[in-house]
């Protein structure tokens, strides 16, 4: 899994936000905190708001919950340092210190990170607005648990968010509100949350991946999207079935 977060505004820059009015606090900027399977190309989880320390822990929360609490086999994000924490507390396991039998207040539970998790930041070093260098740093696990989890990826031999980074560049030209410069950005929070969720995830279902696409028995090209290549389905949805299917299946 790579995170990020991409940036846009809704209604005016931040700048121009005035903090003491109500009113300007759906305005200014937002970012969609994202997390991206680059295996599959598909887009596990989505939180449009402000960039917050407790927006990143909802979408780590939600990614595990959507995996059903399966870890991941490498995490990488940039050097957010709100992604540790939340990580740690979504995969965490909690000990409790024993008590000593000696005076004074006893410690507080803790968590640590088990020893199947895997979670790597990238740091890019710029020159003149470019990206020169670029480094890792393991957070959690071991450089040789990393090494192996990168053998084992069909998709990359380092360590990057290059997946999550080139799916934000496919959302802005899916989603007109979210060009960088542009008359088309959101007015209303509310529907720039709504365009947002429906964007990221038709994008799974709906939308063909040239480079997921393979050949047939016949050597014909058939067309995937991340969804399908996913094993979620086994056809690409039309807007309509998308836009139809019931959210919640009653038995």
């Amino acid at each position: 899994m790579q995170c990020d977060e991409k940036w846009a505004f809704v209604g005016k820059k931040e700048k121009n936000c005035d903090p003491n009015d109500p009113d300007d606090q759906r305005q200014g900027d937002h970012w969609d905190h994202v997390g991206f399977d680059p295996e599959h190309r598909l887009v596990l989880s989505v939180v449009p708001g402000k960039r917050t320390a407790e927006n990143v822990q909802q979408l780590v929360d939600d990614v595990k919950q959507r995996m059903e609490g399966r870890i991941p086999n490498l995490i990488t994000t940039d050097e957010y340092p709100a992604y540790e924490t939340a990580i740690l507390e979504a995969y965490g396991k909690q000990v409790v210190p024993q008590r000593t039998g000696r005076p004074g207040r006893p410690k507080n539970p803790y968590k640590v990170p088990p020893k199947n998790l895997k979670y790597a930041t990238v740091h890019k070093t710029r020159e003149k607005g470019r990206v020169v260098k670029i480094d890792f740093r393991v957070i959690f696990g071991t450089l040789a648990t990393v090494t192996a989890a990168l053998r084992r990826s069909q998709v990359s031999k380092a360590i990057n968010t290059a997946f999550v980074e080139r799916h934000n560049g496919t959302d802005r030209n899916r989603n007109a509100r979210k060009v960088r410069k542009s008359y088309c950005f959101s007015k209303d929070w509310d529907v720039h949350q709504a365009m947002t969720y429906f964007t990221m995830y038709t994008y799974n279902f709906c939308w063909a991946v040239r480079t997921l696409r393979e050949r047939d028995a016949d050597g014909q090209w058939r067309q995937q999207t991340p969804a399908m290549v996913a094993r979620l389905t086994d056809h690409i949805w039309p807007l309509h079935e998308w836009l139809t299917y019931p959210s919640v299946q009653r038995s």
